[in-house]
């Protein structure tokens, strides 16, 4: 039997994005750190923020469900620790809500981040006056079942992008964008350039020094919009 057929369906310890880390890529958009990490990792936007004011980062602690069960989130609840992000793959599925306001004041209580369901969820108001950051695709008023089983911290895929348990998740009014832990040290440094550079070249647009991008006449001859020599 393989390592893998031998894992638990249930994994209570994870390796965890160190919490440093996790504080420095707080400061950073989540555009900018999916433009440093190759212009990938950012989920659909179809799962999108209740609030655009809300906000987050913190590793992935990941729930794989079937469509329409929220059992599995009450046990990833229970193994959570403060500063978790809890990242659903429901399957899309929009025909139940998977968590509602009474959940996300268990999340609160327990310190969770945030929640990214893949999913619908209900009581959009009460969360939102709460202020915990859920993002979600939908909302469904209907409820969910509990009895279904499921797999907590493995490898999971939503939004078109792979997540593992540890990851780094960031995630704020533009939608959520994923690390892989043993990459992100190495993103920081890089999110810190990227930021500069934007803030130059704004600077650079409001002064009327520079009205459009040094790269874009190469960029045009290398699609053969213009030809060599040319330039607009």
């Amino acid at each position: 039997m393989s390592q893998a057929a031998a894992l638990p369906d249930v994994i209570r310890d994870f390796e965890r994005i160190d919490s440093a880390l996790v504080d420095q890529a707080a400061q950073f958009p989540s555009s900018i750190l999916a433009d440093v990490a190759g212009r990938r990792g950012a989920l659909s936007g179809r799962i999108a923020p209740l609030d655009p004011t809300m906000k987050f980062a913190g590793p992935a602690l990941t729930v794989e469900v079937r469509p329409g069960d929220n059992l599995m989130i009450h046990a990833a609840l229970a193994i959570a620790k403060p500063g978790d992000v809890i990242i659903v793959d429901g399957k899309g599925d929009l025909s139940s809500a998977l968590m509602g306001e009474i959940m996300c004041q268990q999340c609160v209580a327990l310190g969770v981040a945030a929640v990214v369901i893949d999913g619908a969820v209900r009581d959009s108001v009460a969360i939102r006056e709460l202020g915990f950051p859920m993002y979600a695709a939908g909302l469904n008023p209907n409820g969910p079942t509990k009895f279904v089983p499921g797999r907590l911290n493995h490898p999971i895929s939503i939004g078109g992008v792979s997540i593992k348990p540890g990851d780094l998740v960031v995630g704020d009014a533009d939608g959520v964008t994923v690390i892989e832990r043993e990459k992100a040290a190495a993103m920081l440094p890089l999110a810190v350039k990227k930021v500069a550079d934007e803030t130059q070249r704004i600077a650079d647009i409001k002064a009327r020094k520079a009205l459009r991008p040094k790269w874009l006449d190469g960029a045009l001859r290398a699609a053969g919009v213009i030809q060599e020599g040319e330039s607009l």
